[in-house]
């Protein structure tokens, strides 16, 4: 898939009257049902589409509010009768004050339930949007683009600390981002389902940043090794054969299998309601691929919602 989302460009922070009294929140307060979303993380990952996304689903949407105002701003949604949920972006361009957003966290959580989603993408990925869609990145232009990246990640560092969700979207175009953020948030108390990816990765590559469990596959031979095999991927039926006929691969597949079947009821008990599961081999081209699809198939068959991903895999 060929990532669209567009970086997003430098805007002028709402304009918002300040309060007489500050909202002093008092612990235990918090109003049960509403919920504030804190959209965070690197230029260009998407989070204005993510913000779309979550004002779609009917989140009152704020772009940008400055930091000193989150407090103010959570207890308004607190009190509204009008608003039961929002989503806030908070970015590199609220500069230096952004290591001050844990301590403000603590109040806000004091009032709402309160989310943080860092979105995020490989390097390489963001200079690619950049250059497609021609846009400066919000540190300026004095920088490249990478170096400028090498910054941004250096100020967010204090935000990523204390994210409670992590999305890498590098391999979302636009609409399985939008995708992705409404099968995690939308109607979850209706539905209580648990969304599980399923990503099959190269380790020459990186472990995906979204993983929640990582799976080392490189114990099998590998069909690279084979000739004919070498130009195509595990999705080819003879691939699969050829992986799924080592007596090893089907013991690891039972017992994974039998793992998550555990696990998931206890995730979806504690309110998770997405999980990303990454099988890795050395190029993410054969074995990882025949195990994601393996996997995926197993947890539809026992009745849960499952996305296979193959991040590495030729397309």
């Amino acid at each position: 898939m060929t990532p669209s989302n567009h970086a997003p460009g430098a805007g002028s922070a709402p304009q918002a009257s300040q309060p007489a009294q500050p909202a002093q929140p008092v612990e235990g307060t918090v109003k049960p049902g509403k919920e504030l979303v804190i959209v965070t993380g690197i230029s260009g990952a998407g989070k204005a589409s993510a913000l779309k996304a979550f004002e779609d689903l009917g989140f009152h949407a704020v772009d940008n509010l400055p930091l000193e105002l989150l407090p103010d701003f959570a207890a308004l949604v607190e009190k509204s009768a009008d608003i039961q949920n929002a989503v806030i972006v908070v970015d590199v361009r609220e500069g230096l004050t952004l290591d001050r957003l844990p301590e403000i966290l603590k109040r806000v959580k004091m009032l709402l339930h309160t989310r943080v989603v860092f979105l995020d993408a490989q390097d390489a990925v963001l200079v690619r949007r950049y250059s497609e869609t021609r846009r400066p990145h919000p540190l300026g232009r004095q920088e490249t683009v990478s170096r400028s990246i090498v910054e941004e990640r250096q100020l967010l560092d204090p935000i990523r600390n204390v994210a409670d969700t992590l999305i890498d979207t590098s391999n979302f175009n636009v609409h399985e981002l939008r995708a992705l953020i409404q099968a995690r948030f939308g109607n979850e108390g209706q539905s209580n389902r648990l969304l599980v990816s399923c990503v099959s990765f190269g380790f020459k590559n990186g472990v995906p940043l979204d993983a929640d469990m990582v799976f080392d596959v490189r114990f099998l031979p590998n069909p690279h090794f084979v000739p004919e095999f070498r130009k195509l991927t595990g999705l080819d039926p003879k691939v699969a054969a050829y992986v799924r006929g080592f007596p090893q691969t089907q013991e690891f597949l039972d017992r994974v299998t039998d793992l998550m079947l555990y696990l998931l009821p206890h995730y979806v008990e504690e309110g998770k309601s997405y999980l990303t599961i990454a099988f890795g081999c050395t190029g993410g081209q054969h074995r990882s691929v025949m195990m994601v699809e393996e996997m995926a198939a197993a947890l539809q068959r026992a009745g849960y919602q499952v996305k296979a991903l193959h991040r590495d895999a030729p397309r």
